[in-house]
């Protein structure tokens, strides 16, 4: 299964929740809690989905890293011009200095994920 911009939105939806302002007296409040708190709209949920993986972006960019507690580090880096050879032909060619992007997990995430589960199919 892939992770997508949609899954992150419900997911988001889902666990974010405001409390309404002010103090709102009432017998409905005490006996049903988990009513007592404004829904975050699919529009907003959005938004901020996409304002944070545009904030990643822009300091990866900068060629900042990017560590998200509990998850991981995104690192920018510099690749140096070098030689290499053409798949196909063999032909020597000349590779062009790039950045590319790494991401190191966090080693709670890799025991996490290495706990003995066989891989899903």
């Amino acid at each position: 299964m892939t992770l997508i911009k949609k899954d992150l939105v419900n997911g988001v939806i889902e666990k974010v929740h405001f409390k309404p302002r002010g103090r709102r007296k009432g017998q409905q409040q005490f006996l049903f809690p988990e009513l007592d708190y404004i829904p975050l709209s699919r529009k907003r949920a959005t938004e901020l989905v996409e304002t944070t993986i545009e904030l990643v972006k822009r300091a990866l960019e900068r060629g900042e890293d990017v560590r998200i507690h509990g998850f991981g580090t995104f690192q920018s880096r510099f690749k140096w011009a070098r030689s290499g050879r053409h798949p196909r032909t063999g032909q020597p060619i000349v590779l062009n200095s790039r950045r590319s992007i790494t991401f190191r997990a966090f080693s709670r995430l890799r025991r996490r994920l290495n706990d003995g589960k066989p891989p899903a199919p």
